[in-house]
């Protein structure tokens, strides 16, 4: 059996049982999904995490390396802003012109209790609101002064200022090697890319049980029970994230790459599955890399450069999520936004996307602080924090799936010869 068909089995299973289990509150269940599922889905994690640091840094310094030794940095770079900007967007508008249109939260009696019960998570989250930095200091804050520092504490909010310094350390390289020559340096690079990529091979074998265990957790926990009041939101949210993927992606991988949006999905159908299961768009990072130069057969010049910084920097479904969150709980509170007011959602829902950690439950704290940019209580978040796994879960693939699109479109915009081989497909 192949490990494509592991994964969909893993995920089936996962939920099936997981939501079959839900309502027994058996002792022995409870107790093996705490102490066998649970940390098996969390070593698989680990396992991933473990290497994002040195893979994101290897692979930025080596796709950065080559760009300005082509003098094509600036093109690239370029590039990709565009079409993060333009697919952030319209995530944005499509998920508030969903909100607008069936008005989820409209008439819906505000349930104490979903607030109540996730008191912890909020607190938590709250604490994290408070302590956002003002727009000036972030801009200050991307220039680390301790790059080691920062990567320590990569994962915990510090990724963009390590990405940053990685960058500047790249260029440097770059300008310091004369012309043909090959630094020492891109050589040590490589290795620990290439070690970074065998030690995700190593976690892979685990993936399938991972898959079902994380999956069975979250169905475990939740089960359908807290989807009933909250139903149409989650449609709403859904809806605009499939329409991302088939009309928005499809278009720009039409005009720009030329690749078929169903060869596309085919081909990364393996990543979707990792990052549906785990939530994160670092921990799916290794992988995209992998089917981006194996499968898309992009030059890894461009795609290590596109989706690394992609895996913080484009965060689409993220966007859209936020936009209809907050849209979606004025309209239960009763708050009649204005116009400006759904420009500002836009634009900070655009601005928050861009800067989102990409790691399980990323956009809730920034999310917290737009609520009360608008006037709506930051506290009605807990709300939706039931139902907040499975939107993760769905918005990270959109995420994902957002990186590989814009390095395919980037790729076919910057090559000329870029096309995909008809026999390539696995």
């Amino acid at each position: 059996m192949n490990q494509h068909t592991k994964l969909i089995l893993g995920l089936l299973l996962g939920g099936a049982a997981g939501l079959a289990l839900h309502d027994t509150n058996l002792a022995f269940i409870n107790s093996f999904n705490v102490y066998v599922l649970n940390p098996i889905g969390q070593i698989f994690l680990r396992m991933i995490f473990m290497v994002v640091v040195p893979l994101i840094f290897s692979a930025l310094v080596l796709g950065v390396n080559e760009l300005g030794q082509a003098r094509g940095l600036g093109k690239v770079a370029g590039k990709t802003i565009f079409f993060t900007f333009v697919t952030s967007a319209a995530s944005v508008l499509i998920g508030i012109t969903l909100v607008n249109l069936f008005k989820p939260g409209a008439g819906l009696t505000i349930d104490t209790d979903l607030i109540s019960q996730n008191a912890g998570t909020l607190s938590k989250l709250k604490e994290n609101m408070l302590s956002a930095k003002p727009i000036q200091q972030i801009i200050v804050d991307l220039f680390t002064k301790n790059p080691v520092d920062s990567a320590a504490r990569a994962l915990d909010g510090e990724i963009i200022a390590l990405m940053v310094f990685a960058l500047l350390f790249a260029m440097g390289i770059s300008l310091s090697t004369p012309t043909g020559e090959k630094n020492i340096l891109i050589d040590f690079f490589e290795k620990i890319l290439a070690a970074c990529m065998k030690m995700v091979e190593f976690a892979m074998k685990l993936a399938p049980y991972a898959v079902f265990a994380l999956v069975f957790n979250s169905a475990y926990t939740f089960g359908f029970s807290i989807f009933k009041s909250l139903l149409f939101y989650v449609f709403v949210v859904v809806l605009g994230l499939l329409l991302q993927q088939t009309i928005v992606y499809s278009l720009i991988l039409k005009i720009f790459s030329k690749i078929s949006p169903i060869e596309f999905v085919h081909k990364c159908r393996d990543v979707f599955l990792y990052a549906f299961s785990t939530a994160s768009s670092n921990a799916t990072l290794p992988k995209t890399l992998e089917v981006a130069e194996k499968s898309l057969k992009l030059p890894p010049h461009i795609s290590r450069f596109v989706l690394t910084i992609g895996s913080t920097a484009n965060q689409n479904g993220t966007a859209l999520f936020e936009g209809v969150t907050v849209l979606f709980l004025a309209q239960v509170y009763g708050i009649d936004l204005s116009l400006g007011q759904q420009v500002t959602v836009v634009l900070i829902s655009i601005l928050a996307g861009i800067g989102t950690a990409g790691v399980p439950g990323g956009s809730l704290p920034p999310m917290m602080i737009l609520l009360q940019t608008v006037g709506i209580p930051p506290e009605s978040i807990g709300i939706i924090l039931g139902v907040d796994r499975l939107l993760d879960m769905c918005r990270t693939t959109i995420n994902v799936s957002g990186d590989l699109v814009i390095a395919a479109a980037v790729s076919g915009s910057e090559t000329e010869k870029y096309k995909v081989p008809s026999d390539s497909l696995s």
